[in-house]
């Protein structure tokens, strides 16, 4: 089965279309992510560069993980809604803030990265799989 995603922004000056399923979906809950989403935690999927078509224009802030390597974080520049982030540990790869799909009916995410920095009142499912930081 060959799935197509859609979304985009709120002001919807930038949309996007994702081919095929997506490689992973996690929730990243690093401080940045957390500052970044304006919650506790960052929903995410990773899809290769190669399955996203996206219009309109990205601004992009670089910023530095707790990690210490550099995150691109892309947005709308008129509204601010983050669209996805870039990693260049992860070259080839897009992860796309899951918020701002058209549909996230099938989104079920079970990763969590970064639970180092999770706020203290997060829990998790039985089947989650944890990660104080990123793997790898």
């Amino acid at each position: 089965m060959h799935m197509t995603m859609t979304g985009g922004c709120l002001c919807g000056a930038v949309r996007y279309t994702i081919e095929g399923d997506p490689l992973l979906s996690a929730v990243c809950h690093c401080r940045n992510c957390q500052k970044q989403a304006g919650s506790a935690m960052s929903v995410l999927i990773g899809v290769r560069d190669t399955q996203m078509e996206i219009t309109g224009t990205l601004t992009t802030y670089q910023d530095t993980g707790e990690s210490g390597d550099p995150v691109y974080r892309r947005f709308c520049g008129i509204c601010g809604s983050p669209i996805l982030s870039d990693l260049p540990s992860q070259q080839g790869m897009h992860f796309v803030k899951a918020g701002t799909l058209d549909d996230v009916s099938g989104l079920d995410p079970k990763m969590h990265f970064w639970t180092a920095s999770a706020q203290p009142w997060v829990r998790y499912t039985e089947d989650a799989v944890k990660f104080d930081k990123t793997p790898g």
